[in-house]
Formats: structure tokens, C-alpha cells, sequence
């Protein structure tokens, strides 16, 4: 029988008390245990970025990544990008609705969170940059370039001085 480990960490603003099992993922945390379901697992292997979530702002894989290892940490799902009080979507969000930068939608999540990563990075990335960044994300429905498409418009936006 494998002991429980206690952690304490903020998921998308909220301080967070609870055990986990010292073979949980974070992926696993979220989605059925704090019923974050915007956080899709494809691969279970760190392979697609379905699962990318933001740990103390770096875009990690959640299926891969322990739940004992976010201690201390501030965790952002998807979920925690719009703005908390008033529920508006981030600027990465809307750029990509306003891009139409998805189809199915399973894929999307983990897009937005590696893109908000990159732009907290690299405020301006070129196209080029871009594309690298987002290489480990697959998309198994779209072309990719209305999701590039977004994210460089939300650079734009952010650039201009216009809200994130």
C-alpha cells in the first residue's frame, strides 16, 4: 500500500490543501479530483501537449508531471487564464476564437497554455518563434496556421498596449 503525501499549492488562484498518491499526476489532480476538465490527456506519454498546464508559469506536461512534484507551486490550467472576477478571456483566448484556431477543440487547451507561456517568455515572438515554441502541441484536425495566426496576434495586441 503506497502512503499519501501532503501538498499545498494554488491551482488557477486558489490555495489548495490535500494528499495525493506518490504515483498521481497532475493531469490526473485536476481533472478528477478538482474537476478541471479543460486539461485533456491524449498520450500519457509527453508527447502531443494536450495536457500543458503552467507551473509557476512554465508550460508543463501534466500527464507526466507528479502531483507531488507541484507542491509550493501556483498551477494554471486553462481554466485559470480568463480573468478571475470578471470571466474574461485572456487576449490568447480570444485571438483564437477571433482566429477561428481550432476545430474539434481537444487540442486547444494546451495550446492556449503553451502560448501564454511563450508570451510571457517572449512578449514578441516572430512566426518562426512561434512554430518552434508550439512544435511539442499536435493537432490532429486543423492546419496550423490559424493557431499561429493567434498567438502572433495576441503579441500584437499585447505590444500595443492593448489588455492581456
Amino acid at each position: 500500500m503506497s502512503r499519501s503525501i501532503s501538498i499545498e499549492l494554488e491551482v488557477n488562484r486558489r490555495p489548495i490543501r490535500l494528499e495525493v498518491a506518490p504515483n498521481e499526476t497532475l493531469a490526473q489532480l485536476l481533472r478528477e479530483r478538482l474537476s478541471l476538465r479543460g486539461t485533456k490527456v491524449s498520450c500519457d506519454a509527453q508527447v502531443c501537449g494536450t495536457c500543458t498546464v503552467l507551473v509557476d508559469g512554465r508550460a508543463v506536461s501534466s500527464c507526466t508531471f507528479l502531483a507531488a512534484d507541484a507542491d509550493g507551486s501556483r498551477v494554471t490550467s486553462v481554466e485559470g487564464l480568463a480573468e478571475p472576477e470578471t470571466g474574461r478571456l485572456a487576449r490568447v483566448q480570444r485571438a483564437f476564437v477571433e482566429r477561428a484556431a481550432f476545430q474539434c477543440g481537444y487540442c486547444t487547451a494546451g495550446f492556449l497554455t503553451s502560448a501564454t507561456a511563450l508570451l510571457a517568455e517572449i512578449p514578441n515572438p516572430t512566426r518562426t518563434q512561434v512554430i518552434e515554441y508550439l512544435e511539442g502541441n499536435i493537432c490532429r484536425c486543423t492546419g496550423y496556421d490559424a493557431i499561429v495566426a493567434a498567438v502572433l496576434d495576441a503579441a500584437d495586441d499585447r505590444s500595443s498596449g492593448t489588455t492581456p
